[in-house]
């Protein structure tokens, strides 16, 4: 009992010798260097400061530069370093992960007191490492409104700050860039309004320290208005205490109440706060001493900035201006470019009575007590096994890409052209300066046909003039400014030749000029009708921009600086979008992005087994397309590779695409009504057998009709056209294209449709009222004849007109081959028994070719993000951004199971109502599922229970028809179950 009473006394007081010992600074308010277990960590600090001489007491005051991408010389002087002088830490700089990883566990293993591990990553880990994407920076964050999401990023840095074996960021900068020319400052600061740095600067700081992260605030006291580099120079600033209390320290009070854990001084000369001494403020006591931790009541760590700065270096030499910082009030000495002779700096100033050693030894246990706090009490070497997988993962990056979409900023938009509406889908253009725009190309043609031009940076008026000719004919011009910098005195990289050009084109053309660049460019185009920031270029904002421009996503952000008289801070707010389909990650939407990894390996395999010689999978999931890859080649032999932008025969997804979505249009404005029969429709069939088949029956595939009627058989003969039927060119009453080369005579259709009318039936089985269930291609040349008569159009027109050019479907076309160019269009069938041609451009299926490539069996083609759209329409009950194009009512019947005697619905397919009964969903679909397969090798399945769709395209078909591996190996069923299992 004694023993028990005596350790609590003496626990008791270790605790008030380690948080009781300050000698020429007041206790401040709060210590955000206390512990959960303030007694465990007074124990810690106490026993670890004993076992230090007071040498290496004194090397915890200093942290020193080290990288990881040099050679032995560097890392034995580290290790030289950290063993002689037991330093108190060090700040990384570059390399790279798993090499800093490793050098870490080195030099900790070397270290008798365990080393703060630190770098100056204000926009993460990619500031300085060569393999892992940047966070936005700070302006950019400046502009989001949304300050959990930098939460969530302070967040994630402390993950993987933690991951890699780290304890402190030198982050955020928060100082109120008041000066547009601030030349070191400037997209590093949050912004101009002092609120708005500090409510982002504390979301900042909580994501980190909230997660075991030491956040460092700086530039103490503002670096924001100043037209110096203290890294060249002393930056003096001439404002008088009150506006630098008003302005500059606001931040810094609205922190330390937030429990603040450290601050970096700058080197500054800021004479009303110190008396005109001239001395740099990290130098400065009544900057630090007075000001910081006096008046303002900060007791965090206090580092000064990079002691190796000429801002302070010209003022003292490597070991006298260590001494001079810490005589000043700081307690970690920064880059210090000599640990010895500062060592014997300081000891000289307490013999000269300059710093008591007590008071050095508090600052040493003021350290110890953040190292605590950090978690060195029980320091663990660093788990390299996939290190660089565990420090950027999918979720990072969906949460990068989240960041940057609530970032960008509608400056301008005159008339309200943004988001483009259903009538601007047409004669677009883009314009890239300065190169590099290739992502934000390819996203725009995601959106709408586009043609692309692209110049250098500062071309020229004779380039100019040029290019304004070639763009005479488009209507809108999306200009991408890809050639900014961050300097001021470079005009942030902005030519006049640029600017005039861009004036020129907005005289008569709607021009959408976007800066990818730093927001203070944006002085230069303030008559821009409608201007976007970007704020950053990289492959995130390149694919963003273009989904605001046309309403996939909104724009929240607003410009956080003023650029200029008309432009000022708080421009910007909320577009909304219009429910087009934007493009995300897919742990966005509870997605698991390494799962759905898993289609890459039987897509491989797929090709591999010449299952199909390539393939496109697309996956859209609560409106964002998550997954969007290509794999293989048009053909198996060399050939173009497979992209987003292949066109594909679609074959049979014309019935759901095409004639059922005319259907549904007529049906949901009362045009057509599905109790009806065909003969009521079509006169031509009333005294035939087809005359009182119900369109409910029809679309059913429950009507009788035969499943296929090989219709070019009766025009060969001897594996030979009949002449009567085909000729080689274009002759006076041969115009209808069957294939490159091949053109029918213009009573061919006539002759089809004479044939299908007069095909039989089968009967109905005994007694039954109705016929059985059989699959069948006649019942969409029946259905395309009873639109086209309605509507007096042809199939084709109609569809255009009222679904894919108001939907911006620039690809989605019948007929392809003298619309797009035949190398995007993958080949079908090398036709050996028909034809006698290889198949491309032209519909696969010999009955709907012979019908004029329009047949509402076959005959569509498009590519992957055609028919997402169409997909998203129907799983938005018949809307897509401004087109209202059905009735909810009408989606949800046609798309229901329509009787027991099969798994359809009209037009559309469904899954198998039990599980291994085949067809053709993957057996994870829910049974409200609805799409369609093709023979070529497509499919498009829609799960509105979850708002899924799911894409599949390939040329299975190529070169010989016959080829069921695709079928057989259940490669499309597999990758739809794949999408279920990647659900979190």
């Amino acid at each position: 009992m004694r023993l028990g009473l005596l350790r609590g006394l003496m626990i008791t007081l270790l605790a008030f010798m380690v948080s009781g010992s300050k000698v020429d600074v007041e206790d401040s308010v709060f210590d955000p260097l206390e512990a959960l277990s303030p007694l465990e960590q007074s124990i810690w600090v106490d026993s670890v400061f004993q076992s230090l001489n007071f040498d290496q007491q004194l090397g915890q005051l200093f942290m020193v530069a080290a990288y990881s991408n040099k050679g032995d010389a560097h890392v034995n002087s580290i290790r030289q370093l950290v063993r002689d002088e037991n330093l108190g830490g060090l700040i990384f700089f570059q390399g790279g992960p798993n090499r800093q990883a490793r050098l870490t566990n080195l030099y900790q293993a070397e270290a008798k007191t365990p080393l703060f591990i630190a770098m100056d990553a204000e926009w993460g880990l990619g500031m300085r490492f060569d393999s892992i994407p940047d966070f936005p920076k700070a302006m950019t964050l400046g502009a989001i409104q949304n300050e959990e999401l930098i939460y969530r990023m302070g967040e994630e840095m402390a993950r993987q700050f933690k991951e890699i074996g780290m304890h402190i960021n030198f982050g955020p900068v928060v100082d109120v860039n008041s000066n547009p020319n601030n030349p070191v400052i400037g997209y590093r600061a949050f912004g101009e309004n002092p609120e708005q740095v500090a409510s982002k600067g504390i979301a900042y700081v909580k994501g980190l320290q909230d997660n075991g992260v030491i956040a460092n605030a700086k530039h103490f006291p503002g670096h924001g208005d100043t037209q110096v580099d203290s890294h060249y120079s002393l930056p003096v600033i001439k404002h008088s205490k009150e506006r630098i209390e008003t302005v500059d320290l606001y931040p810094y009070k609205a922190l330390i109440q937030e429990n603040l854990m450290s601050v970096m001084v700058a080197h500054l000369n800021i004479p009303s706060l110190d008396g005109g001494s001239g001395r740099p403020t990290s130098l400065s006591k009544p900057v630090v001493t007075d000001l910081l931790q006096k008046e303002m009541g900060f007791g965090g760590l206090i580092f000064t900035d990079a002691l190796n700065m000429k801002g302070v270096a010209d003022q003292f030499p490597p070991g006298v201006v260590d001494v001079e910082a810490l005589i000043a009030g700081n307690d970690v000495l920064l880059y210090s470019m000599d640990v010895p002779r500062a060592k014997q700096e300081i000891r000289k100033a307490i013999d000269e009575g300059r710093i008591s050693k007590e008071e050095v030894e508090r600052r040493v246990k003021k350290i110890l007590k953040a190292k605590y706090w950090a978690g060195l009490h029980k320091m663990r070497p660093i788990n390299t096994y996939k290190l660089a997988e565990r420090v950027y993962t999918p979720k990072t990056e969906a949460l990068i890409e989240e960041l940057y979409s609530e970032a960008i900023t509608v400056a301008s938009n005159k008339g309200n052209i943004l988001p483009f509406k259903q009538l601007d889908l047409k004669n677009f253009a883009s314009l890239t300066i300065g190169g590099g725009g290739e992502t934000f190309q390819n996203y725009l043609n995601k959106y709408a046909g586009f043609e692309h031009f692209s110049v250098k940076k500062g071309a020229g008026s004779a380039s100019n003039i040029d290019l304004v000719e070639k763009l005479k004919e488009h209507d809108v011009i999306v200009v991408g400014m890809m050639g900014l910098s961050n300097s001021p005195k470079r005009k942030f990289g902005v030519s006049e030749s640029d600017v005039s050009l861009i004036k020129e084109l907005q005289k008569s053309h709607k021009v959408i000029t976007v800066l990818f660049g730093n927001a203070y460019s944006a002085q230069f185009f303030e008559d821009a009708e409608q201007l976007v920031l970007a704020y950053e270029n990289n492959d995130f904002t390149q694919s963003l921009v273009p989904q605001i421009l046309f309403g996939g996503r909104p724009a929240r952000g607003i410009l956080p600086v003023t650029v200029s008289e008309n432009m000022v801070q708080g421009v910007g707010g909320f577009l909304d979008d219009m429910n087009r389909l934007a493009f995300a990650k897919p742990e966005t939407v509870g997605l698991d992005s390494k799962k759905l990894d898993k289609i890459d390996e039987v897509a491989e395999r797929m090709v591999r087994i010449q299952a199909a010689p390539g393939a496109h999978v697309l996956v859209a999931k609560d409106g964002k397309v998550v997954f969007e890859r290509s794999y293989g080649r048009q053909e198996y032999k060399s050939s173009p590779e497979i992209t987003s932008e292949t066109v594909w025969d679609l074959a049979s997804i014309t019935k759901v695409l095409a004639t059922t979505q005319a259907v549904m249009f007529l049906v949901s404005r009362g045009e057509i009504d599905m109790s009806k029969t065909l003969g009521d429709y079509l006169p031509e069939l009333r005294g035939t057998n087809k005359a009182d088949l119900v369109l409910s029956d029809v679309m059913a595939h429950e009507a009788g009709l035969k499943a296929y009627i090989p219709h070019y058989a009766k025009t060969v003969k001897d594996g030979n056209w009949k002449r009567d039927y085909y000729q080689e060119s274009s002759v006076p009453g041969f115009s209808r294209p069957v294939s490159n080369r091949m053109y029918g005579a213009d009573f061919l259709r006539d002759s089809i449709w004479v044939w299908t009318v007069e095909s039989e039936l089968t009967p109905k089985p005994r007694g039954a009222s109705k016929n059985r269930y059989r699959y069948s291609d006649l019942t969409m040349y029946f259905m395309q004849a009873v639109v086209e008569k309605v509507v007096n159009q042809p199939l084709d027109e109609f569809l255009d007109q009222n679904f894919y050019s108001p939907l911006g479907l620039s690809t989605m076309t019948f007929n392809p081959y003298n619309k797009i160019p035949l190398e995007q269009i993958a080949p079908t069938e090398d036709d050996v028994v028909f034809r006698k041609r290889l198949v491309r451009g032209y519909v696969h299926d010999p009955g709907a070719a012979m019908y004029g490539g329009v047949a509402g069996h076959a005959g569509l083609f498009g590519r992957g993000m055609d028919l997402a759209v169409m997909m998203q329409m129907m799983l938005n009950k018949g809307y897509y951004g401004d087109v209202y194009l059905l009735r909810p009512g009408v989606v949800s019947t046609f798309t229901k199971r329509q009787s027991t005697q099969s798994r359809r619905g009209w037009g559309w397919d469904k899954p198998e109502q039990e599980k291994d009964n085949g067809g053709s969903a993957g057996d994870l679909a829910p049974k409200s599922s609805f799409g369609h397969t093709g023979f070529t090798g497509t499919c498009a399945w829609a799960d509105p229970e979850n708002d899924l769709i799911y894409i599949f395209l390939s040329n299975r078909v190529y070169p010989d028809p016959n080829n069921k591996r695709l079928l057989r190996e259940g490669i499309r069923t597999e990758i739809h179950d794949l999408i279920y299992e990647a659900m979190e």
